[in-house]
């Protein structure tokens, strides 16, 4: 089966021809499978929301292209129109883009965009609420009478009601507290699993990325610096912190206690550290 995404030689320009000019991305390239959960980090100014922001089509590549299951999504104006809601994008502090009267209106505002009739966009309202834990008394009141955590839920709704089969989301978990990091993260989980969709997320949270994602994106200076899975690109810890990156708590643990002497390697999730631990005290004992 063919990717649903492919990016080739994708770059991008802004206030080209200025003073201004900057690059904010460079021939990146990658294809993107059905159903894979891709984590993208980078420092600040690596070109992580650039990127994003051209897979759904609200930017234009300078040069390069994005397909959309073979189809260029800027071959004509009805494509990238599709493309924008077949792929949707959730951006940092989406709770600042809340507008309607009530949370039912504001969940129901792409759906109608899209020409559904009232009984689809009805389903598609009530269900994404149920994705992200809102309840029905909820969907009536405004938006703006709720807790950041919930409005930041709201938004999310709002993009998965257009059931996009690509759900890209920029810092979804910044400013909440653990526990409300963890719902959000749950409810991306859950919708993955519904629709068997594909997840990109941006994050700055290495244990975030390394225990839920199958495949790690690094941007560095506007281009594609990594491409792997979490094991393959936090083995490269020395070259994660060369660009300003942190790595998981857990993985810096072990690299020191592997300077100390012990027979460990590098884990990049709790419970492969507890795995190691394990192992390594089962073979004192039989030792």
């Amino acid at each position: 089966m063919a990717p649903i995404l492919q990016i080739k030689e994708l770059s991008h320009v802004y206030s080209a021809g200025t003073p201004f000019q900057h690059t904010a991305l460079d021939g990146v390239s990658f294809s993107v499978e059905r159903g894979e959960f891709i984590g993208i980090i980078g420092h600040t100014g690596s070109g992580k929301s650039t990127l994003m922001q051209h897979l759904n089509g609200l930017l234009k590549p300078t040069a390069g292209s994005i397909a959309l299951d073979g189809v260029d999504i800027w071959a004509n104006k009805k494509v990238t129109r599709q493309a924008r809601f077949r792929v949707g994008l959730v951006f940092q502090y989406p709770e600042y883009q809340l507008f309607e009267e009530t949370v039912y209106k504001d969940i129901a505002f792409g759906p109608k965009n899209m020409g559904l009739d009232h009984k689809e966009v009805d389903r598609r309202v009530r269900e994404a609420a149920q994705f992200v834990g809102l309840t029905e008394a909820q969907l009536e009141v405004s938006p703006f009478d709720l807790s950041g955590g919930q409005k930041r839920r709201v938004a999310i709704a709002g993009v998965i009601a257009m059931e996009p089969e690509v759900l890209i989301l920029d810092e979804p978990t910044a400013g909440l507290d653990p526990v409300g990091r963890e719902e959000i993260l749950e409810n991306i989980q859950a919708y993955r699993r519904a629709k068997n969709a594909t997840i990109m997320m941006v994050s700055h949270s290495m244990s975030d990325v390394a225990r839920l994602t199958q495949r790690l994106l690094v941007m560095n200076g506007s281009k594609l610096a990594m491409d792997g899975t979490p094991e393959q690109v936090f083995a490269r810890a020395d070259e994660l912190v060369e660009m300003g990156l942190d790595i998981p708590e857990i993985t810096s643990v072990f690299l020191r206690l592997k300077q100390m002497g012990l027979p460990v390697e590098p884990v990049y999730t709790i419970e492969q550290a507890v795995a190691v631990l394990k192992a390594l005290k089962e073979g004192k004992r039989h030792a």
